[in-house]
């Protein structure tokens, strides 16, 4: 039988105009679908007037400049419907998502779908729950010890998975589910046995304690900034989650086993 980490595979990504996942707005996103390793993925890419400001720092991580997304973009209602559509086809097939720091994308996508649909990411899984593999969570459990940053640059060298155009959407998905299946084999007497299904429910708890590691040491370093437990998506603003703390896009901190409507 077919290792997961060897089987169909999507993986999701956006580029943004901060780090913010209350205010920010998505500008591009992009999803991998990839049916076994070395086979030709299939790539949908969105590029998005987001309607707002672009940050000349935002600019200067992807290189999207206003005036391009203005001319360029299509308005955010269509494109955020379209990408919660994807994601459920993905999730009625059984094939799992790789969201490199899922609570960032998918809060993001989540507040999106708010503000523009008056929906919510939840609604689309229902009845069917969205599967989600996050590189950074599986290799900070599976390595915990190994000192350095874990961005996706860095899990791409550590594990030798090619990067090229970093910051770009389609590139980073593409990446991100390299470094999954790189991570699979890796791991694979700890791995091999588990679901796509059982692995999330158990990346929620392993993130979770890593969010109250990273919280103990801010303690101790002096740090007030506060490290949200919930994986893969933040509870909405009805929910009481609007005065947490927002993880940042490469770094960041879990929660139930499937996504659930935040609100």
């Amino acid at each position: 039988m077919t290792c997961w980490y060897e089987g169909p595979l999507a993986a999701f990504d956006t580029e943004t105009t901060g780090v913010d996942v209350e205010t920010d707005r998505i500008v591009s996103a992009a999803l991998v679908v990839q049916d076994a390793p070395g086979t030709r993925p299939r790539v949908h890419h969105w590029l998005v007037n987001p309607g707002v400001p672009v940050p000349v720092e935002a600019t200067a991580v992807h290189g999207l400049t206003e005036e391009h997304l203005t001319r360029n973009g299509r308005w955010p209602a269509p494109v955020m419907h379209e990408i919660a559509t994807e994601l459920a086809e993905q999730a009625s097939t059984g094939r799992p998502l790789v969201v490199m720091n899922a609570p960032f994308d998918l809060t993001l996508l989540d507040r999106e779908l708010r503000r523009h649909r008056a929906s919510s990411l939840g609604r689309w899984f229902e009845s069917v729950p969205l599967l989600v593999l996050d590189p950074r969570v599986l290799d900070k459990h599976l390595d915990r010890y190994r000192k350095g940053r874990r961005t996706l640059t860095d899990l791409c060298e550590h594990y030798g998975v090619p990067l090229d155009g970093a910051h770009d959407a389609a590139a980073d998905a593409m990446a991100s589910l390299d470094v999954v299946r790189a991570i699979g084999r890796r791991f694979a007497s700890r791995l091999e046995r588990l679901s796509p299904a059982e692995l999330h429910t158990l990346q929620a708890v392993w993130h979770a304690a890593q969010a109250r590691g990273l919280q103990a040491w801010f303690a101790r370093s002096g740090n007030e900034e506060a490290v949200d437990p919930a994986w893969p998506l933040r509870p909405g603003l009805a929910a009481g989650g609007g005065g947490g703390p927002r993880p940042r896009k490469r770094g960041g901190a879990p929660r139930r086993a499937a996504v659930t409507g935040g609100g």
